[in-house]
């Protein structure tokens, strides 16, 4: 059934958002004052609708650079001029700090979109007449859009296409039809980092044959499911002074200059401490480069991503880094473990750190400095804290992920 609908606003979710009908209807791709014709989506959401049309067009709306985009699901705007799509997503921020009442300031937005996005996840799966597609999800599908390229990825990524597509035909030849393949491929300063998941054990042939794949296309290393098929090269990051060698399929934020610019955030608003304690560390962004001014312990619950730290802290130059395992969520670090340290940085995945967060508000320590991927965790964790005592300063958002609704901030909190 077609509908005609007039957008009022631009939604969180990057959705245009329709207030006629007395409830929210959601219509992606669209815009605030724009007409547009919709038609219902199959499935079970009965708030979505989806675009067939553009009648009466915002003066704001542009024309996407990419001509994958309202297909595939990675990108949700491409179609909004620059200036009004930045008041946007720090509109996110400022909005969902308010609805927690938290009053603070909110930086204007820091674009840290920089070349491009250095890590990927492709999928491999086979569509109609069982024809393999490699390429990334459908919006609010499970199916595969196939690509050749795509414009927001770093140039250090050349080649990734072409090597997943390579890697995924012998791999589906031998899966059932159903099962998915994903490949993720990340850019080191040695080449191509891939690891393949979704595959199954891989017999004697299948080995050799993607060893060659890997050799092909210069791959610096293959893994799959984090077991090493081939290595060439190590895969190896730089980090401040420190080379970090990368562990199998291991987090990192997307781009470089998201990464920088987060971690100079960090060390601006830790300042002069001289004891920092860096939870949710990962491979060490932070930790390795504090370690440049400041001793640093440093936990997180990835083994991997912890060893590869403590072997990069042993860089000349750095002050000690104390590196160790440890499941934040279940035993997070409590009040007396707490008392010697004079900043606290902690940097959760998008759940947040709801547990630490009300250890650290019932400390002393002097300086929490929080970074986070999730706003609405982010002010349910700050919302701890300043019950707690502390005040927080200004806030800053970062535009990592350009183009999308994700977000990324830096606070600082003092007592």
């Amino acid at each position: 059934m077609v509908e005609r609908l007039t957008i009022d606003h631009v939604g969180h979710r990057g959705d245009g958002v329709c207030l006629d009908a007395g409830e929210a209807i959601y219509v992606p791709y669209t815009l605030g004052g724009e007409t547009v014709e919709v038609d219902h989506v199959v499935g079970n959401h009965p708030d979505r609708r989806k675009l067939l049309a553009v009648d009466v067009a915002s003066p704001e709306r542009i024309d996407p650079f990419c001509p994958h985009f309202g297909v595939c699901g990675g990108c949700a705007i491409q179609h909004w001029a620059a200036e009004p799509y930045r008041a946007w997503k720090r509109s996110i921020v400022v909005e969902t700090l308010a609805q927690a009442g938290i009053d603070c300031e909110v930086a204007p937005l820091v674009d840290a979109h920089g070349a491009g996005r250095r890590r990927i996840t492709l999928h491999g799966r086979f569509g109609t007449h069982d024809v393999l597609k490699v390429g990334f999800a459908a919006a609010s599908s499970h199916d595969v859009i196939p690509i050749d390229r795509c414009p927001i990825l770093d140039p250090a990524l050349n080649g990734a296409l072409d090597a997943a597509w390579a890697l995924a035909e012998p791999l589906t030849s031998r899966m059932p039809v159903t099962k998915p393949l994903d490949i993720q491929v990340t850019a080191t300063a040695n080449g191509l980092d891939v690891d393949v998941r979704g595959s199954g054990p891989l017999p004697t042939p299948l080995v050799t044959a993607l060893s060659r794949v890997a050799e092909q296309h210069h791959l610096a290393r293959l893994t799959r499911h984090g077991e090493l098929v081939l290595q060439r090269l190590a895969p190896t990051i730089k980090m401040g002074r420190a080379e970090v060698t990368l562990p199998p399929g291991s987090f990192l934020q997307a781009t470089v200059a998201g990464e920088e610019t987060l971690a100079a955030l960090v060390a601006e608003r830790i300042g002069k401490a001289k004891e920092v304690l860096d939870l949710f560390c990962g491979v060490g962004p932070f930790a390795l480069r504090l370690a440049e001014k400041a001793r640093v312990t440093a936990f997180d619950n990835d083994a991997g991503a912890i060893a590869a730290l403590a072997k990069a802290a042993r860089t000349p130059g750095l002050k000690p880094i104390k590196a160790e395992p440890r499941d934040l969520f279940r035993r997070p670090l409590v009040p007396p473990e707490l008392r010697d340290f004079e900043a606290v940085v902690f940097d959760p995945p998008r759940q947040g750190a709801q547990a630490q967060a009300l250890k650290l508000a019932a400390s002393k320590v002097p300086v929490v400095v929080a970074v986070s991927c999730n706003v609405a965790t982010f002010a349910r964790d700050a919302r701890l804290l300043i019950d707690g005592g502390y005040k927080i300063d200004s806030v800053v958002p970062v535009d990592q992920f350009r183009h999308t609704p994700h977000v990324e901030l830096v606070a600082k909190f003092t007592r």
